[in-house]
């Protein structure tokens, strides 16, 4: 058959001197072809100096145009619509084929959907673009710590330390963000995230992290992935979900690895040379690169991953909410004190008066502290600066009406025992002589005077006197309390303690020490 001719071979042949019945019995051809070719390349004034550069389908197209090209007798899709839909949240092959049956059908015949699937492939390859069916545009984002790490210099004592670099990637247009950090804690993770969502200018349905603790707690290969409550807080705020890489499969946030492995290049390799002093000056380099990186042009896709970004992925991300998410820290199991008060960094927030005795959480953030009882929120209020001590945070709501309910403090307590009586006002100052601040004394105190709840205030009276007579040089409730329970505030007579057991060893007088007699 013509189109199996070697033309440029032929070509070849007869210009080292073969002759045709030299080149059909060397190469197996048939005469009618060698003459073919001989014959046009004479007419066309073709020698072998002018296609010694070309390929061989080029000197046979050359030779015989036109030849071997068939034209479909199906109706073309426009290859570059097809791929650019295809990237769009639930469109698939098979409705795009659907579609262009539809649209083709009236006027030419339609291709099988096998054979336009076969096409696209083709098209994918040949024009270098990769093929969307695996990453939809604005579905998902890669997130990851690099492995290889920067150094910071602290230009007063010289040393160095070291910077992590966290790292995200949208997989459809491959456009990344990275983001300098001291540590690789919770909060870094957080904020790293934060500042991840505001430079991309939106949100996406799914976060796929790697199965760090910071994120995930545990990940079975069976059962539910358990999350990180602050990391599944955040992701809730931005109306995304975490859906974290199985353990060991890589593959399952190939795109962000593949990034990683640039940054590598872009980011430390390309500042390698420069010395940093600051967080700040580090971060706006560092942006500087990724910026270059982002605007690299392909090598095997049209664009650059900014361009297919801003063009095809930006416009499909969700919009962020208005306020962007605050870092918290939880407390769990924090004690609702008598006086409708919670403690928090020493100083005190109120909770409705009717949780009094509870245990309650609390969410705190750089402005704000919550107090939650199982999920029900029971009060919030503006956080105190860190540099105050016992300051109260109080909601007129949160106290009973109609009666007077103080926060407690020193002097209300030593007003309440000195209504009790002088030896009870002793027991109490011994107690506030013991802590180093008066707050951590209240609970002490105030044991000891509920006695006089259950006890009458004559007897509780008695009962601090006798235990002042005691061995104990601080009295409280546990010492008191057996007193009344056993009556002995009524006979006066004062329990003999339990001797001490002898732990060993000698300890000299003070006489040895102010200089007397050894």
């Amino acid at each position: 058959m013509v189109r199996k001719i070697k033309a440029k071979q032929i070509l070849q042949l007869r210009n080292q001197g073969l002759s045709r019945r030299a080149i059909e019995s060397a190469q197996g051809m048939s005469r009618h072809s060698i003459r073919a070719v001989l014959d046009a390349a004479e007419r066309l004034g073709l020698g072998w100096d002018d296609v010694a550069e070309l390929s061989e389908a080029a000197v046979y197209s050359t030779l015989f145009p036109g030849r071997g090209v068939h034209e479909s007798v199906f109706a073309q899709p426009d290859w570059g619509r097809v791929h650019t839909e295809l990237a769009r949240v639930g469109v698939t092959l098979k409705l795009l084929h659907q579609e262009y049956v539809d649209q083709a059908a009236m006027a030419q015949a339609t291709m099988s959907y096998d054979r336009f699937c076969r096409l696209y492939a083709e098209h994918a390859t040949v024009s270098g673009a990769t093929s969307r069916v695996g990453h939809k545009a604005g579905r998902s984002i890669e997130v990851d710590w690099s492995g290889p790490t920067m150094q910071l210099l602290d230009p007063t004592s010289g040393e160095m330390s070291k910077v992590y670099l966290f790292v995200a990637c949208l997989p459809f247009s491959r456009y990344a963000f990275v983001e300098a950090c001291l540590d690789m804690r919770q909060e870094a993770w957080l904020r790293a995230h934060t500042a991840m969502f505001a430079f991309f200018g939106g949100s996406v349905p799914r976060l796929v992290p790697d199965n760090l603790k910071t994120g995930v707690i545990s990940h079975p290969k069976e059962g539910e992935v358990v999350l990180n409550d602050a990391y599944r807080e955040m992701a809730a705020h931005y109306s995304a979900a975490v859906l974290p890489g199985r353990v060991r499969h890589p593959r399952d946030k190939s795109s962000t690895e593949n990034t990683v492995a640039h940054v590598a290049t872009w980011v430390i390799a390309g500042l390698r040379k420069e010395t940093f002093t600051s967080l700040a000056q580090l971060r706006l380099r560092i942006r500087e690169q990724m910026d270059a990186y982002n605007r690299e042009p392909f090598q095997k896709r049209v664009g650059s991953r900014l361009s297919v970004f801003t063009t095809e992925e930006k416009p499909l991300l969700q919009a962020l909410p208005a306020a962007p998410f605050e870092i918290s820290t939880w407390s769990y199991k924090r004690k609702v004190n008598a006086n409708a008060h919670v403690v928090w960094a020493k100083n005190f927030y109120s909770v409705p008066f009717s949780h009094i005795g509870a245990l309650v959480d609390l969410r705190v953030t750089e402005t704000m502290l919550e107090v939650y009882r199982r999920d029900e929120r029971l009060a919030s209020h503006l956080l105190l600066p860190a540099s105050t001590t016992n300051q109260y945070r109080t909601n007129d709501a949160d106290l009973p009406e109609g009666r007077s309910f103080q926060a407690w403090d020193r002097p209300r307590i030593e007003e309440w025992a000195a209504r009790i009586g002088p030896a009870t006002v002793t027991v109490t100052a011994k107690i506030f002589e013991t802590v180093f601040i008066d707050e951590a004394g209240f609970d002490a105190a105030l044991a000891v005077l509920k006695l006089s709840r259950r006890f009458p205030s004559a007897r509780v009276e008695a009962a601090c006197a006798l235990a002042l007579r005691g061995p104990v040089r601080s009295p409280r409730y546990a010492h008191l309390r057996p007193i009344l329970d056993t009556g002995q505030d009524k006979t006066g007579n004062v329990p003999e303690p339990e001797p001490e057991p002898d732990t060993g060893g000698y300890v000299r007088g003070s006489a040895y020490y102010a200089g007397g007699n050894r």
